[in-house]
């Protein structure tokens, strides 16, 4: 990749919690590119990772936010305000199940952990840019991102309410991308990545052979956190300036792959 993709581009990276997390790769390249950045997570996630580490690596300021409460999001711009005057990117990745977390069957949910889910994994996408917009803090030209999965256009019968969670997620990015689009000239767009063995991705039932029948039904193979980190530091570039509204899928051509012939040769007889 071109050095300086992002030079003198300022942004918000939210859900870096350890070396596994895709977060944590785009802030590293995010870095070697020229970007400055603010780095964020949950109070209880900040408590648990080590977001200090990554921080201290790319010379970037912590902040504890939660991102399901406007007061937190509020409270993180107005130093984003402070520390950059306004700008040029934010990251959202961010997914939690509570029901995944417990083992509890999709058709047997807890309303009230299906609903912290779809707050915390998607709703929480527009609050983030609620408050930006709000605040006025994005440049033109600005990109938004946020991290989703196939499951919110197929059935994986074990990724649970988090694949209502990602059909929400990237319904808001299509809604609010028009808006922010038509206001202020930002772009927003989701990447559906092939499963990653984050600390959240590999929580979920049945996780291994996800990743091993993506990988066999993939014509170049699951793609790996780092080269989803290089797709985002392009999308937060000035390279994409007219790509908004998308979801696009970053999965080594798994998405349009019906049945590949190594998968195949696994049911000849």
């Amino acid at each position: 990749m071109a050095n300086n993709l992002l030079a003198g581009k300022k942004g918000i990276i939210f859900g870096a919690l350890n070396e596994d997390s895709i977060a944590w790769k785009v802030a590293e390249k995010a870095h070697e590119q020229g970007a400055e950045f603010i780095l964020t997570n949950a109070p209880v996630a900040m408590r648990m990772g080590s977001m200090g580490d990554l921080a201290e690596k790319t010379n970037s300021e912590t902040f504890s936010a939660d991102a399901t409460s406007m007061e937190d999001l509020d409270n993180l711009f107005e130093l984003a305000v402070k520390k950059f005057g306004k700008i040029d990117f934010i990251l959202h990745s961010i997914g939690m199940s509570v029901n995944v977390r417990k083992g509890i069957h999709y058709t047997e949910s807890n309303p009230d952990y299906y609903m912290k889910a779809m707050d915390v994994s998607a709703v929480s996408f527009h609050k983030v840019m609620k408050v930006a917009m709000e605040k006025d803090i994005m440049n033109e030209w600005g990109s938004i991102l946020g991290l989703s999965y196939i499951a919110a256009q197929r059935v994986f019968p074990d990724y649970n309410d988090m694949a209502d969670a990602k059909t929400l997620l990237e319904s808001i990015a299509r809604n609010f991308g028009y808006h922010f689009g038509a206001r202020k000239k930002v772009r927003v767009n989701t990447i559906s990545q092939s499963p990653t063995y984050t600390t959240a991705g590999s929580g979920v039932k049945g996780f291994d052979a996800f990743s091993s029948y993506a990988e066999d039904n993939s014509p170049l193979g699951n793609a790996p956190s780092g080269a989803c980190a290089d797709y985002c530091i392009s999308l937060f570039s000035d390279l994409t300036k007219y790509v908004t509204m998308q979801n696009l899928f970053h999965d080594g051509g798994f998405s349009f792959t019906g049945l590949s012939h190594s998968v195949m040769d696994k049911y000849k007889k």
